[in-house]
C-alpha cells in the first residue's frame, strides 16, 4: 500500500467531478460522502438556520490535527461542506495516538500555532490551562454573533464530557467522540451457564471463573494490560475508585494507599487466573479482536470497540454479544472510564484565526455534524460515540446501532448517568509523567516483575518528586 505523508489530509479515492470545485487537495472523498448522503444539492440549510454569519473568517486557513480513527474519518468526509459554508480553508493531519499529544505540547510550547486546535486527551487540559497554551470558550459560546445558542444546544453536550474538559469550572474544550467503558459478554455462554452480567467484582470473578476453559482456548475474562497513561491506566482508575480509594488533591496525590493495594492486587490476581497469558501485553484492540473470535468470554472496555465486534468480515461471534455496566466495587461504587477527544483553541492563534477555529469547533461538535457522522453517514461505520444525550436516545441512533448486541444503549446511557466520575483519574498539570509512572508500575506488577505493594510504593516515591518539581 502506498505510504502517504502525515501532511495529507484527504483520503485516498479516484476524484469525482463535483468535488473539483472545492479544489483538489480536498480530495474526493469528501465530496462523495457528501453527496450520496444529502443527495446532490447544496444542502446547508440545517446549519444556515443558525443565526450568526458562517462567513465572518472567510478566507483564512487552520489546520486540525486529529488520529486517523473512523469517527475522524467520516469527519473529514465532510470537509468541503464545511469549506462551502464558511469560505474557510480547512486542512487535516492525521496524527497517531502515540504521537499527537507529543505534537500539541511541541506546537503549544513553540507558540509556532501549527494547530488551530487537535483532538485533545481531556487529561492534557491541566497542562494546557497552567500554561495559558489554550483559550477559555465561554466567550465565543457567550458571543451572539459566533454562537447561536438556540442552534448548538451546548447543554444538550454530556455533561461529564464537559467537566472533563474543563478546569476549575471553566470550559477549554468542546468534545467531538467520546466513550464510556462497560462490560461486553458472550450472551450465549452466559445462557449455557445459567450466568448473569456481574452486578459485582466478586460476580465478575465467578463468572469468568466459570467460563474459563484454557484447554479449548476460552479464557473468562480480559482487561487491558498494556503499560500506558491510556492503556492499563486507562482501567486500573476505575478498579481503583471501586475499592473505594481517593487519589487525594493538588500537590498531594497518593497512589499507594491500601485501597490501591487492594484493587492492583485483584487487577494481577484476577488476569493471572482468568486471562489469556499475553493480555499483560494487551490493548484495547488486541481484546476486541480476541472476544471477536470467540476466546474471551467477558471483557470491560469501550463501548464504541462494539464496531470491531460486530464485524460481520471478521467476527464470530456477531448475533451472540450483550453489554451491561461496570460492576460494584467492594466499596458500592461503579466507576466507568471516562474519554473523549475534545477541540480546544490554540491561544497562539491571531483574533480572526481564532474566531474561523470556534467556527469549527463549532460545526462539527453540532447536532447537524454529529448526526452526518453516526447514523446519517453513508458508509458503514456509524459513529457510536456521538457527543449529545438527544442523539444517544434518538431512534435513529437506536436503528443505526441494533445490531450492536443486547442492551447496547442502555448499557452506554447508565454508566454515563450513573457511573461517570470526571476525577476517575488525578486531573493534574503533572499528569503525563504521573499517567506514565502508575502504567508502570501496574504492569510490573501484572508481569510479576514487582509486589503490588513494592510497585505502588516506588510509584508513589517517584510521584512526589514530580509534583515537587
Amino acid at each position: 500500500m502506498k505510504k502517504r505523508s502525515p501532511h495529507d489530509s484527504s483520503p485516498l479515492r479516484p476524484s469525482r467531478r463535483k468535488a473539483l470545485k472545492f479544489g483538489a487537495a480536498l480530495g474526493a472523498a469528501g465530496a462523495l460522502g457528501s453527496r450520496f448522503a444529502f443527495g446532490q444539492g447544496d444542502d446547508l440549510a440545517a446549519y444556515r438556520s443558525a443565526k450568526i454569519n458562517w462567513k465572518q473568517a472567510e478566507g483564512e486557513s487552520i489546520t486540525v490535527a486529529v488520529i486517523p480513527a473512523s469517527y475522524f474519518e467520516n469527519l473529514i468526509s465532510l470537509q468541503p461542506q464545511f469549506e462551502a459554508l464558511t469560505g474557510i480553508k480547512l486542512r487535516f493531519e492525521k496524527v497517531p495516538p502515540g504521537q499527537i499529544r507529543q505534537k500539541a505540547l511541541l506546537d503549544f510550547s513553540s507558540k509556532t500555532a501549527t494547530y488551530a486546535t487537535h483532538a485533545a486527551d481531556p487529561m492534557y487540559y491541566p497542562l494546557y490551562v497552567s500554561n495559558k497554551w489554550v483559550e477559555p470558550l465561554e466567550k465565543y459560546l457567550n458571543d451572539t454573533s459566533l454562537t447561536d445558542a438556540g442552534w448548538f444546544r451546548f447543554d444538550d453536550i454530556l455533561k461529564v464530557w464537559r467537566d472533563a474538559d474543563s478546569v476549575d469550572g471553566k470550559l477549554y474544550g468542546i468534545p467531538y467522540d467520546g466513550e464510556v467503558t462497560v462490560q461486553v459478554y458472550r450472551k450465549d455462554l452466559y445462557a449455557a451457564k445459567g450466568l448473569k452480567p456481574a452486578d459485582t467484582y466478586d460476580q465478575l470473578v465467578s463468572n469468568a471463573k466459570a467460563l474459563n476453559d484454557p484447554a479449548n482456548r476460552t479464557y473468562g475474562l480480559a482487561l487491558r494490560g498494556f503499560s500506558g497513561a491510556g492503556q492499563n491506566m486507562y482501567i486500573y482508575p476505575s478498579l481503583f475508585r471501586g475499592f473505594g480509594g481517593s487519589w487525594g488533591s493538588g500537590n498531594n496525590i497518593v497512589v499507594n494507599s491500601p485501597e490501591a493495594v487492594k484493587a492492583l492486587t485483584w487487577y494481577v490476581e484476577t488476569l493471572a487466573a482468568y486471562a489469556p497469558p499475553a493480555v499483560r501485553n494487551w490493548n484495547w484492540p488486541d481484546i476486541a479482536d480476541a472476544f471477536s473470535q470467540g476466546t474471551v468470554a467477558t471483557y470491560i472496555d469501550s463501548h464504541t470497540s462494539s464496531a470491531v465486534i460486530n464485524n460481520p468480515e471478521k467476527s464470530k461471534v456477531v448475533g451472540k454479544i450483550a453489554y451491561a455496566r461496570w460492576p460494584k466495587g467492594p466499596s458500592g461504587k461503579r466507576v466507568t472510564s471516562i474519554w473523549n477527544w475534545g477541540f480546544p483553541i490554540n491561544a497562539a492563534l491571531t483574533e480572526r484565526q481564532k474566531k474561523a477555529t470556534w467556527l469549527f469547533i463549532e460545526w462539527a461538535a453540532s447536532a447537524e455534524t454529529q448526526a452526518r457522522t453516526s447514523w446519517k453517514f453513508a458508509g458503514a461505520a456509524k459513529r457510536s460515540g456521538v457527543n449529545r444525550l438527544s442523539a444517544l436516545k434518538s431512534p435513529d441512533f437506536a436503528a443505526a446501532m441494533k445490531g450492536a448486541g443486547d442492551n447496547f444503549i442502555p448499557a452506554v446511557l447508565e454508566s454515563i448517568e450513573h457511573d461517570s466520575d470526571v476525577d476517575w483519574r488525578p486531573r493534574v498539570p503533572q499528569w503525563p509523567a504521573i499517567g506514565e509512572t502508575m502504567a508502570t508500575a501496574i504492569q510490573a506488577a501484572l508481569v510479576g516483575q514487582k509486589k503490588p505493594k513494592e510497585a505502588l510504593d516506588e510509584a508513589q516515591a517517584r510521584i512526589q518528586q514530580i509534583l515537587k518539581g
